[in-house]
């Protein structure tokens, strides 16, 4: 019988996750010690690849549209039978070690969820420094965010909290669930010699700006977890930059504080400094609109989050 179930939700990104099937081929972890179940809702070359891969994962599809990841995530535990299950997405590429150290890990700590480090992909992580906006994952097990890069929980633990809450359609199921998992006395630990890495997601302005709207159930999660507000910017805000933000409206002198919050990264070369100017207009764009949408979360949750 398998120690690990690889529960794996997937849309629409057929190559990476081919890439990450191909990672969890090349596995150091006996072959005969996990089982894969990938739950999707995309196309024929997507079903084609869950049918063709040498890892030979157990494929459930959903009907587009139907598929949020806290269903995916739900169907493909389920499906699964290890004592223990590894949550993994389709934008993340395993070293060989992964699974390994995660076994270990879990062993380690029994009955207890484990959270592993994410990296953003050194494959692709000079993309952080070529798009104004490109996004990808750090994690520093573990957090209270649970985030499903890396992270396993007991069997036992899932079936006993009925797995990730389905209301949640586009963020914040992570959070909810190891929240859940901490308020019913469960063990959290992390385990940073587990890692995996992350890919990076180039964005413009206009495709950032796209990706924003799902952060206004993150509200919700505040809501039911107040504890959550210990790891937040004045107990209030997501963001310190938002903090700031808001203070230079009312106090000029604040800007230069929200720049600094804001800024990003290039080095201190001066065509460094100067890109990482030009590049501060957009980054207001992006808080200013990121403090709106969780403003309109939080006026339906009756709560505040900024």
């Amino acid at each position: 019988m398998a120690e690990l179930t690889i529960a794996v939700a997937s849309h629409d990104r057929a190559l990476r996750l081919r890439w990450l099937l191909n990672a969890l081929e090349e596995q150091t972890l006996a072959r005969e010690r996990f089982e894969v179940v990938v739950c999707h809702d995309s196309g024929p070359e997507t079903e084609r690849l869950l049918a063709e891969h040498p890892v030979a994962p157990v494929a459930l599809r959903m009907e587009p549209g139907m598929g949020s990841a806290s269903r995916q995530r739900n169907a493909a535990w389920r499906a699964g039978s290890a004592p223990a299950v590894v949550f993994t997405d389709d934008d993340c590429r395993p070293p060989p070690d992964w699974l390994e150290r995660m076994a270990a890990a879990v062993a380690r700590h029994p009955g207890a969820v484990v959270q592993g480090a994410v990296r953003p992909d050194p494959v692709e992580e000079h993309l952080l420094a070529a798009a104004p906006h490109a996004r990808s994952l750090l994690v520093v097990p573990p957090q209270p965010w649970g985030q499903c890069a890396n992270i396993a929980y007991p069997r036992a633990v899932l079936e006993r909290l009925r797995g990730f809450d389905e209301s949640f359609a586009r963020a914040g199921e992570d959070t909810d669930l190891v929240q859940r998992a901490v308020e019913a006395g469960v063990a959290y630990a992390g385990a940073p010699d587990a890692l995996t890495y992350h890919a990076v997601a180039p964005y413009g302005l206009v495709g950032a700006l796209r990706t924003l709207p799902r952060w206004a159930e993150l509200a919700r999660v505040v809501r039911r977890h107040p504890a959550v507000r210990r790891r937040l910017a004045l107990g209030v805000f997501w963001k310190a930059s938002h903090a700031w933000l808001l203070a230079a409206l009312v106090a000029r002198p604040a800007l230069l504080g929200w720049a600094l919050a804001a800024r990003p990264r290039y080095g201190g070369s001066a065509r460094g400094l100067a890109r990482a100017v030009s590049e501060l207009p957009g980054r207001a764009v992006v808080d200013l609109v990121e403090i709106a949408v969780l403003a309109r979360g939080s006026l339906r949750e009756r709560t505040l989050l900024l």
